[in-house]
């Protein structure tokens, strides 16, 4: 395999310094670390070690890893295992794939509280998923999922989603029989939708109240309740 042209390290060090000097108010330690594990992973700083064919003899040279779980380069074999673990827990039914998305709007929020944000994302997620399936309008059923969460897009932009794998049906209330969905589409997308934005806005209000978020930089206007509703009326619209 070709090595490619340009890395997430060569970009971290490149811009890394700048990068924490222009967001210091909220930058925490851990992604300071996390930084400087990518910048220096595979690299002679980590030191390196020696490995040798146990056929033909041949010897090689390599660098240390980091082992950070945020390292690109790291998390490939774990996130092979994780796969794997979670083939073996597949049911034998078809599966579907639902996605939540954050307004764009926030992602400067999430960049300073990825804890608290992505944190209400997963749980409104779940609970709109648990609440719409058990409505015996939709479904009447108990179902479980899989959720991943992904900080950014395809253009290697900020871009918040939670990718949700489903199976397509779920137990009946007293846990007997599986219930399949009466429609194709599984859940009606219009109520999700209304549901979650809900949930999300009235947890991120609950979150703000509770002195839970970080203002920092050009968000800071963004400290006043009043201020602050303004800002979330439209993005949920």
């Amino acid at each position: 395999m070709t090595r490619p042209l340009l890395e997430v390290a060569d970009i971290v060090r490149a811009q890394g310094d700048r990068f924490i000097h222009s967001n210091f108010r909220w930058f925490h330690w851990a992604h300071r670390k996390a930084l400087r594990a990518i910048a220096r992973c595979r690299t002679a700083v980590l030191g390196g070690h020696r490995d040798q064919c146990p056929r033909c003899g041949y010897r090689t040279t390599s660098d240390n890893s980091c082992r950070d779980r945020h390292c690109p380069k790291c998390q490939s074999g774990a996130r092979d295992k994780w796969i794997m673990a979670r083939q073996n827990e597949l049911l034998p039914v078809p599966y579907v794939h639902v996605v939540f998305t954050l307004p764009h709007q926030l992602s400067p929020l999430a960049l300073q509280n990825k804890k608290v944000l992505y944190d209400l994302l997963f749980r409104a997620s779940a609970e709109t998923l648990q609440e719409v399936a058990q409505d015996p309008r939709h479904l009447g059923a108990d179902i479980g999922f899989l959720s991943v969460l992904h900080t950014w897009g395809q253009n290697l932009l900020h871009h918040p989603h939670l990718h949700c794998v489903i199976p397509a049906g779920g137990l009946s209330p007293d846990g007997t029989h599986w219930i399949h969905p009466r429609y194709p589409f599984f859940l009606p997308v219009h109520v999700l939708s209304r549901v979650f934005r809900g949930k999300f806005v009235a947890g991120l209000k609950r979150r703000f109240q509770q002195r839970q978020l970080t203002f920092a930089g050009s968000l800071r206007p963004l400290a006043h309740e009043k201020a602050f509703r303004s800002f979330l009326r439209p993005l949920f619209r």
